[in-house]
């Protein structure tokens, strides 16, 4: 594996995303990310996954210089349903998955935080989805999840301002499920990990299916909107002024077109 490396002990497994700086999410490490969720779906010894980021953050969000080489809406859509797709695999995994977040996660890291069931954050980690200030909106499935955990009037908030909350706040908003000391995050990851491992493989698959219900149709119908409109506003002038002032490390300068 280039991007990540794994392994595991006393029945939990362990995913260390190391796509140094910032463990951006490029199309590789999806792909890796996704045979190795089937590697551990066949592992029988295995109950849990803990999911983290080497270096300083989990995940920065998605790789953006990627984002030049694609071509077309229908391209930039395809990108963004693999990425949706393997979110939603995460997300229905038989084995409950831990995301540890330090540092930050953001944009599409963010997203493949949501695709976990349980996440647990460092008190001074950076949460968000900055994508707008690039000219264009999460496409990870982002719209849809970030609006199950915190409510429609908190996600409008982080969407329409691209300012991320803290660790804390991500608790206090629904995000996460606790906020500790960076030092001790992933020994608690471990520690809540250990307890959900000596549980029945069996009932707990079956809580997991059971918890997938609570999924609307309606929100199925939002992360396929989503996809088609993600590559629609890639496309755009601003879409593209928004990449370009990315990379060029300047303020966009965008005109609604």
């Amino acid at each position: 594996m280039e991007y990540l490396y794994w392994s595991y002990e006393n029945s939990i497994a362990t995913i260390t995303l190391k796509r140094p700086p910032a463990n951006a999410l490029s199309t590789g490490l999806l792909k890796e990310l996704s045979t190795v969720l089937g590697e551990i779906e066949a592992n029988e010894e295995i109950r849990v996954v803990l999911l983290h980021g080497e270096g300083r953050f989990f995940s920065a969000g998605a790789d953006i210089k990627e984002f030049t080489t694609i071509q077309t809406s229908e391209d930039f859509s395809k990108l963004a349903k693999t990425g949706q797709d393997l979110f939603e695999r995460m997300e229905n995994f038989p084995k409950p998955m831990i995301a540890a977040i330090h540092g930050a996660a953001l944009g599409g890291g963010l997203e493949l935080a949501m695709g976990c069931h349980i996440r647990l954050v460092s008190e001074n980690a950076k949460l968000g989805l900055p994508e707008l200030q690039l000219g264009l909106i999460p496409g990870f499935a982002g719209t849809q999840r970030l609006t199950r955990y915190v409510g429609t009037a908190r996600a409008a908030e982080m969407l329409f301002t691209s300012e991320p909350i803290t660790g804390l706040e991500a608790v206090q908003y629904g995000l996460a499920n606790h906020a500790y000391q960076e030092d001790e995050l992933l020994d608690n990851a471990y520690k809540l990990a250990e307890k959900i491992a000596k549980k029945s493989p069996i009932s707990v698959k079956a809580a997991i299916h059971l918890l997938s219900y609570s999924k609307t149709t309606q929100f199925y119908e939002g992360v396929k909107k989503e996809a088609e409109l993600f590559g629609e506003v890639f496309m755009s002038e601003d879409g593209q002024e928004g990449i370009k002032a990315f990379i060029e490390k300047r303020q966009p300068n965008f005109k609604g077109k």
